[in-house]
């Protein structure tokens, strides 16, 4: 039995957490706790590092709120000014009790009209719902999955992140993982 706290408890960030240890530990039974922490950061992170730090610091507070547990998980959704618009993108940590996982989402550029909105002060989530005529989209597929029509939805976003987080717990590099010539 692995015994998971996830520091949310926003059904997307549980699903995807759920879904990506079911197989990373596919032989495993699964036992996922969820905990409302405080990330340290805005409630709209608005850098790499800030996202970054919010992940990490929701992993270490779930920690210390429930600390027998064998995995803590973070997951931190940010944006960011570059390359001539704003990104999306999220961060995940895993923490274990001796070890800890990152590792960042794929990145999508937002379209201008919801990056106004968030340079306005508003939180993507919220200005998805404005732009789309949406009620609580982040809890549902999020900017991705508005935008993708559906084809890639934010749990599948996460899951990935979730994933390549969890290596650190899954691998060991021996010659066996090299791929044959």
């Amino acid at each position: 039995m692995i015994r998971v706290i996830v520091a949310s408890s926003n059904p997307v960030k549980i699903q995807a957490v759920f879904e990506a240890f079911q197989e990373a530990f596919p032989t495993k039974e699964l036992l996922i706790d969820t905990i409302n922490v405080p990330s340290g950061v805005s409630d709209q992170p608005t850098s790499n590092a800030e996202t970054l730090e919010g992940a990490v610091n929701r992993a270490r507070h779930a920690q210390s709120s429930i600390p027998k547990a064998d995995y803590w998980v973070g997951v931190e959704g940010g944006v960011q000014e570059e390359f001539g618009g704003m990104n999306s993108f999220a961060w995940v940590c895993v923490k274990g009790h001796h070890t800890i996982g990152k590792a960042r989402s794929g990145t999508f550029f937002l379209p201008e009209p919801i990056a106004a909105l968030i340079r306005q002060g508003k939180e993507l989530g919220d200005a998805d719902d404005i732009i789309f005529q949406q009620r609580n989209s982040k809890q549902c597929a999020g900017a991705v999955g508005l935008l993708t029509k559906g084809i890639i939805d934010r749990t599948a976003l996460y899951k990935h992140a979730v994933i390549l987080a969890l290596i650190p717990f899954m691998s060991t590099v021996t010659s066996e993982n090299e791929c044959k010539k």
